[in-house]
């Protein structure tokens, strides 16, 4: 597993980012980048879990690990949905089961800095390095919209 790191300045306060990144409207946006149609079912609550999921039922089953309003949010993988249903581990998921995603914001005068880190297997290292960048502009263009 590596660990990427990716930040962007985003010229809005830390709780309108906040909001576009985890509400459920504006979320679908910045996503649709890794995957068309891509959606979440939770409560959002802190030690929930958290459905990140395709159209077709594919996708992952997570946690909520840490969550601070308008300043960090840790989510913990667990395992593969298929289906529409959690699926058992396997020898390839448990190689991955437990990678960790954060997004945190750091206030920095007019702006806020959000920091995402995510621990990909060595197969999705390219892929994040190509994708996460432009989610991450998303996010920067709906958060500076008046």
């Amino acid at each position: 597993m590596e660990t990427l790191e990716f930040t962007v300045q985003i010229k809005a306060n830390p709780d309108k980012v906040w909001k576009v990144l985890w509400e459920d409207e504006t979320y679908k946006k910045w996503t649709s980048v890794f995957c068309e149609g891509s959606y979440t079912v939770s409560d959002w609550n802190e030690g929930d879990k958290i459905h990140f999921m395709s159209p077709n039922g594919e996708g992952m089953n997570s946690i909520i690990e840490k969550k601070i309003p308008n300043e960090y949010m840790a989510f913990k993988h667990i395992g593969e949905i298929k289906d529409f249903k959690e699926q058992p581990l396997d020898e390839e998921t448990k190689k991955w089961s437990g990678a960790m995603e954060t997004y945190r914001l750091i206030p920095n005068g007019e702006f806020t800095d959000l920091v995402a880190k995510v621990d990909a297997g060595e197969k999705f290292v390219d892929y994040f390095k190509d994708v996460f960048p432009k989610g991450l502009e998303v996010v920067k263009q709906l958060s500076e919209e008046n």
